[in-house]
């Protein structure tokens, strides 16, 4: 038993770790790109089984697996379901270009592989039959979560980088208004200042606003996409400065000092809360140690001489 046992526990964590980087790989933009840039080196063209080879196993593999899952789970996913995952997808900024459909094809890729791996290491230790089968969906139910987690992660990670970013470029976009420049051009330097999410926002904006949406549905829709309270509350100030003609210049300005009001308040906030987290770790890790390195050779002192106190 103990060396089935290893076997499963170690392929178990490999396939998570497939999982993961599977979920990370590069995005199809990326790969097109160094694709090009392959070609264009050749002297020769390559042959279709030398281009195949050339391609990742993400995409050899992984892609065309997904493809078919998710042509198989879209058939049994309700439309609202399907929907709250693409609002979900835009809350993440799109991660690898999926669809709802494929990242649904994902987490039944997944699901599959880990309650398939689980099951054949529990056949190879012997395992009565209903343990098994009990496991394996447990296994199963777990892969098909662990797609859902990194979402979530994902977008805890860029709400937080939004929050974090958001004051810095108000103060740039109050300097550019109040400077001369239009309201877009402002958010154009912004795009082109800084490499975060709130930048890509904003050049998101210019391109729905280039394409023909108004600056009032761009925003909104930015609002919806980053579901940011401090996002939220700016948009509607620059919406409602539109509509009733209020100088965006002091709007601009009010906003920017509300964001630096608000970050300060939630370092402070943070500041707060740490001697309440450092509590647990004290308590039950750094005190027992400090115990050990101060009463260890007393205690040693003590058992060793002829009359013990314990």
């Amino acid at each position: 038993m103990p060396v089935p046992v290893i076997i499963g526990a170690v392929l178990v964590v490999i396939a998570i770790i497939f999982i993961v980087i599977a979920l990370g790989s590069r995005k199809p933009g990326d790969a097109l790109s160094a694709r090009l840039a392959e070609y264009s080196m050749r002297e020769t063209p390559a042959t279709l089984e030398e281009i195949e080879l050339s391609m990742p196993f993400s995409e050899r593999v992984l892609a065309p697996m997904i493809r078919r899952a998710s042509g198989f789970m879209v058939r049994f996913t309700p439309a609202r379901t399907l929907e709250s995952a693409r609002h979900k997808l835009d809350l993440a900024g799109n991660p690898n270009n999926w669809t709802p459909s494929e990242f649904f094809g994902v987490r039944a890729v997944a699901s599959g592989a880990l309650g398939a791996l689980i099951f054949i290491v529990l056949s190879l230790a012997n395992v009565d039959f209903f343990p098994r089968i009990g496991f394996t969906a447990l296994f199963a139910v777990l892969g098909f979560m662990l797609p859902a987690l990194w979402l979530g992660s994902k977008i805890r990670n860029r709400k937080h980088s939004v929050i974090k970013s958001l004051p810095d470029a108000l103060d740039l976009l109050t300097i550019c208004v109040e400077a001369g420049l239009g309201f877009d051009q402002s958010m154009q330097k912004v795009a082109e200042k800084w490499e975060d999410d709130l930048s890509r926002a904003f050049a998101r904006v210019l391109h729905e606003i280039r394409l023909g949406k108004t600056r009032r549905e761009a925003l909104r829709d930015m609002s919806n996409r980053l579901d940011v309270s401090d996002v939220t509350s700016f948009v509607a100030a620059v919406i409602q400065a539109e509509q009733l003609g209020v100088s965006i210049a002091k709007v601009l300005r009010i906003q920017s000092d509300q964001m630096r009001v608000r970050r300060r308040q939630r370092a402070e906030e943070k500041a707060h809360q740490a001697p309440v987290k450092m509590l647990f770790p004290m308590v039950f890790l750094i005190f027992p140690a400090i115990w050990v390195v101060l009463l260890g050779p007393a205690i040693l002192q003590a058992l060793a001489t002829e009359n013990p106190i314990f």
